[in-house]
C-alpha cells in the first residue's frame, strides 16, 4: 500500500467509525470479496434457513447460483470464469440484500430477481403472478407430438390460467401457425402477461382474455386447449412450505381436493374444441385424485424428464357431450 494510499484508508476509516459503530469493518460486506466467497456464504445461509428450493432449481448451490449470476447481470450458465471476480462494495450491499430476502423472508428467487426461466426463455414475474414452473415447457419442444400429428397444422390453442402467460407465448413458438389465446381471472397477472407477449413481440398472435374459466369465451373452439390450473389439495395448501406463500393464493388452492378448475376443463371443454382437437392439463400429483373422480374417462398421462403422470391428454371424443 503506498503512503498515499494509507493515508486516504486511514482518513476512510476514521469517517466510517464515527458514523457506523464498525459495521463495514465486520461481517459479510467487509469480508467476503469474490463471487466465490459469496457464493459460500449465500450456500450456508441458505443451508441454515432450511429453505425450500422449488422454483426451478433443485438444491441450495443452484440456487445460490441463480441468485448471484442474476444479482450480477452475469451469464446464468457461465458461473467459472467469474468465481474469482472481486465485488465491489456498493455491489455487495444489494447482494446481502438479496441473499436475506431468500434466506430470511424466504422470497423466491424468481421475485428477488424479477424474472424466471423455462428451457431457454426468460419471463419477466413479480408477486402478481405464480413463479412459471410447468412440465409442459419440456412437453412443448416438440410440440405436443403425437397427440398432435402436425405442429403447424393447429390453427388456434387456449392456454387456460396463463398467468404471467408463459405458456402461450411458448405455445406461439410450438405451433408456428396458431392463434393463440391465454386466459385468466386475475387482471393483475394479465399485466404481466401482456409485458411478457410484448416482450417477445408476439401481439398480434397471442390474444389475453380475462374469464373465469370458459365464461367469456362462449361460442369459442380451438384444436388444443392447454392448461397449468390451481391443483394443490386444502390439507397440501395448510402444509405448503413458506416460498409458495408468497404467490398468489388463487393461483394454487382449488378446493378440497384440487380439482375446482380441472372439473370445469373437463365437464366444458368438449364445447370449446374442434373436431379432434385435444385438452392437456397438469395436474401434478393429483392423479389418483382425478382418475377416481372420472372412472368413465381414459386419461392418458404422459412422461417428463421432470416427473410421469402429472399431465393427462384427452381427445375432444372422449370428454363429457364430446361425441355429440
Amino acid at each position: 500500500m503506498t503512503q498515499l494510499h494509507e493515508h486516504a484508508h486511514d482518513d476512510h476509516q476514521h469517517h466510517d467509525d464515527g458514523d457506523h459503530d464498525h459495521e463495514h469493518e465486520h461481517g459479510p460486506l467487509a469480508e467476503l470479496v469474490t463471487v466465490r466467497d459469496w457464493l459460500r456464504y449465500a450456500v450456508t445461509r441458505f443451508n441454515r434457513s432450511g429453505i425450500f428450493c422449488g422454483h426451478g432449481v433443485t438444491d441450495t448451490f443452484d440456487e445460490a447460483a441463480w441468485l448471484l449470476l442474476g444479482s450480477l447481470a452475469l451469464p446464468l450458465d457461465r458461473l467459472e470464469p467469474f468465481l474469482d471476480a472481486c465485488i465491489p462494495g456498493d455491489e455487495r450491499v444489494a447482494l446481502l440484500d438479496a441473499i436475506e430476502q431468500r434466506a430470511d423472508d424466504r422470497l423466491p428467487t424468481a421475485y428477488i430477481l424479477g424474472e424466471a426461466w423455462l428451457g431457454d426463455f426468460r419471463f419477466s414475474v413479480d408477486q402478481r403472478v405464480i413463479v412459471p414452473r410447468s412440465f409442459f415447457a419440456e412437453l412443448l419442444e416438440d410440440g405436443l407430438v403425437p397427440w398432435i400429428d402436425d405442429p403447424e397444422t393447429v390453427g388456434s390453442a387456449l392456454d387456460m390460467c396463463t398467468g404471467s402467460g408463459c405458456l402461450a407465448i411458448l405455445m406461439a413458438h410450438a405451433f408456428p401457425n396458431a392463434e393463440i389465446t391465454g386466459a385468466d381471472l386475475s387482471e393483475d397477472a394479465l399485466d404481466v402477461a401482456r409485458q411478457n407477449v410484448a416482450d417477445y413481440g408476439l401481439e398480434d398472435r397471442v390474444e389475453l382474455v380475462n374469464t373465469d374459466v370458459f365464461s367469456a369465451l362462449d361460442g369459442r373452439r380451438y384444436d388444443l386447449i392447454l392448461s397449468n390450473p390451481p391443483y394443490v389439495t386444502g390439507a397440501d395448501m395448510d402444509a405448503l412450505p413458506p416460498e409458495y406463500l408468497h404467490e398468489p393464493r388463487m393461483a394454487l388452492a382449488a378446493g378440497d381436493d384440487g380439482l375446482d378448475i380441472v372439473r370445469k376443463l373437463i365437464d366444458e371443454g368438449a364445447a370449446h374444441l374442434n373436431a379432434g382437437g385435444i385438452l392437456a392439463v397438469e395436474v401434478g400429483h393429483n392423479r389418483t385424485i382425478v382418475e377416481e373422480a372420472f372412472p368413465e374417462l381414459p386419461f392418458n398421462w404422459l412422461s417428463t424428464r421432470g416427473g410421469d403422470d402429472m399431465v393427462f391428454v384427452l381427445r375432444r371424443e372422449d370428454l363429457p357431450g364430446g361425441g355429440d
